[in-house]
């Protein structure tokens, strides 16, 4: 059914956005067709939907989720690789997994993300409901899907949702195993994070060689795949810049070097701000986690608003992602990872939605299709009740 919105207020995505009033957005199947003025414009032919002075504005884009985990809590640090290996090791078990990627897809989607990269899952789960979202077949967002990453013995998520490669030909070869399953990205998992941390004050301990970490990206982008990279030191983020990566996940303090690297390669980063703040900022009582994870947690959060700050100041393309799966981090945040962005790295609202849609949209290569109200663009469209350029919390 073609539609045409009106009496709606256009947020269209761009970096000084303003509200546009007395337009109409014409939609003809999953497309824009045509904005007009509303005075002489011809709705015959069309459903008409009266958004009644309501904002509507490109439908949000997440980079860093993982569809099996929900966010919840718990009261204990859980074993994950011997939870997923339980899981996997029963069809039935594993059968369930599917569904519940399905059902945190659908609630990205209900909290207004109608694009999300899927950066580390349980086998090839994520790309089965890609497939049947694709098809038509079920409800959800635009998944772009990395299915399991690449680790090493000790690494982060190795194991678990991640392959434990010991050499360069274990790299190539769990690369080329991903790769069959139909991926849209290869994750690789360069250093440690908070919760493997085996010292206090040395989160995000440099754990792939740098040869293993080019090995894979040579074998991505041989097959027209981008790689992103777990990284949370600085010398994870200098590795992965040497040899390949194309965006840094997460991130750490940066250095002349570093930024230099940032701009040869064409590399983006895309800060996970929501990620460590449970670490660093909730009282220990109220999380149950160690003292020390709350110090390692400090240093990560410090390093993330450090490297966005930075490569922001030198031009340097920042994204957005809210890395869903990590304690207290939901399927329906992404509104919270915006408005961390204009917290902790001073930027306009205008500047965080625009990086929430077509910066994130520019990261992935589909700037030309979402990200956007504009004609030709995907009709992928949210709508707030109140101005979120006023106040992001109008994303609730």
């Amino acid at each position: 059914m073609n539609k045409v919105y009106i009496n709606g207020i256009i947020l269209d995505g761009s970096e000084n956005m303003v509200p546009h009033k007395g337009k109409v957005i014409f939609v003809d199947g999953e497309k824009i067709s045509r904005i007009e003025d509303k005075k002489g414009a011809k709705l015959k032919g069309y459903e008409i939907v009266d958004l009644k002075g309501k904002y509507i504005m490109p439908g949000l884009i997440n980079l860093h989720v993982h569809m099996p985990a929900g966010g919840k809590p718990k009261k204990k640090q859980q074993d994950f690789r011997k939870l997923v290996k339980l899981i996997t090791s029963n069809p039935i078990s594993y059968a369930a997994v599917p569904m519940v990627v399905k059902k945190n897809a659908q609630m990205e989607l209900m909290s207004g993300v109608t694009t999300l990269r899927a950066v580390g899952g349980i086998k090839n789960s994520e790309s089965k409901i890609r497939d049947k979202i694709n098809a038509g077949k079920i409800l959800g967002p635009r998944m772009l899907v990395a299915n399991e990453a690449i680790s090493v013995p000790g690494g982060h998520m190795a194991g678990s949702l991640a392959y434990e490669a010991t050499s360069v030909e274990d790299a190539i070869k769990y690369a080329k195993k991903i790769i069959e399953t139909k991926p849209d990205l290869l994750k690789l998992m360069i250093t440690g994070g908070v919760l493997d941390a085996e010292v206090r004050g040395e989160p995000g301990v440099l754990k792939m060689a740098p040869e293993m970490v080019k090995a894979a990206c040579d074998v991505a982008h041989a097959n027209g795949l981008k790689v992103a990279a777990h990284v949370e030191s600085t010398e994870g983020v200098k590795v992965a810049l040497e040899n390949g990566v194309d965006t840094i996940e997460h991130g750490a303090k940066t250095t002349e070097e570093i930024i230099q690297l940032f701009k040869e390669k064409g590399a983006y980063h895309v800060a996970t701000l929501s990620a460590v703040m449970p670490y660093a900022l909730l009282p220990l009582e109220v999380t149950n986690f160690k003292e020390d994870d709350q110090f390692n947690g400090n240093v990560v959060f410090k390093g993330i608003v450090d490297c966005a700050n930075e490569c922001l100041k030198e031009g340097i393309t920042v994204g957005l992602g809210t890395d869903t799966g990590c304690p207290y981090i939901t399927h329906y945040d992404m509104w919270r990872e915006i408005y961390y962005f204009t917290k902790y790295c001073h930027v306009s609202n205008a500047f965080a939605l625009h990086t929430a849609t077509q910066v994130n949209a520019k990261i992935i290569g589909l700037e030309e299709e979402i990200g956007t109200i504009a004609e030709g663009f995907c009709a992928d469209m949210i709508v707030t009740e109140d101005n979120p350029l006023e106040d992001i919390k109008a994303l609730r």
